[in-house]
């Protein structure tokens, strides 16, 4: 077993129940991301925070300072070389003012996170959708226009997965129902997944 994950299990022992689900997740992101794929999520409320965050400990260090290799080093000007950290490219579909303002006023507010989709996700990447309850109706038109864009769709939800769960390839459902309950328990999840692909992409020397 991967010891992040053994880790977790000691820290939350209800999350043993998820982990198959984990190591699933983990390895559908690292085959995207070794064939140059990307990670695109989304989320509400106290998800779309989530989503931030996620997306903010895989685009810089988070447990490791993941130093540039000497051939990239040679690239940059030599005040940067020693500062800038690999990233693993992740994008939160949360962050588009600009685009959210205009489309949920002029087109329709379910549909934003579905047309985010359409134009940034290409064939092999993956796309997050967290909800606690799996009932968002904009994460599932996300979803939707995923699978015609062929990414590989991940829910991250509660116990049940709701409506989503038929939607998505791999779903993360962790064990509980209230919200702030699930909320408490994702964060552990992503953060064992990103100290995963940290360790799978940028090891220690």
């Amino acid at each position: 077993m991967n010891p992040h994950l053994t880790k977790l299990f000691e820290r939350r022992s209800e999350l043993q129940a998820c982990h198959e689900q984990i190591d699933e997740v983990f390895h559908a992101m690292c085959r995207s991301l070794r064939a140059g794929g990307k990670l695109l999520m989304c989320g509400n409320g106290g998800s779309a925070a989530d989503a931030e965050h996620w997306t903010g400990e895989l685009l810089k260090g988070f447990c490791s300072k993941r130093p540039l290799s000497a051939a990239e080093k040679e690239k940059l000007p030599a005040d940067m070389r020693d500062k800038l950290q690999g990233g693993i490219p992740a994008i939160p579909l949360t962050g588009f003012t600009a685009l959210t303002t205009a489309f949920n006023n002029d087109v329709d507010p379910q549909l934003t996170f579905a047309q985010l989709v359409w134009a940034l996700g290409r064939p092999g990447d993956v796309l997050v959708g967290i909800s606690t309850s799996g009932n968002a109706v904009n994460i599932g038109a996300a979803m939707q226009a995923a699978e015609a864009r062929g990414l590989v769709r991940i829910g991250l939800t509660g116990q049940s997965g709701g409506k989503l769960l038929p939607l998505t390839d791999l779903c993360i459902r962790v064990p509980a129902t209230e919200t702030f309950r699930v909320q408490e328990l994702h964060l552990p999840v992503y953060h064992c997944l990103s100290l995963m692909l940290e360790d799978e992409f940028f090891p220690a020397p």
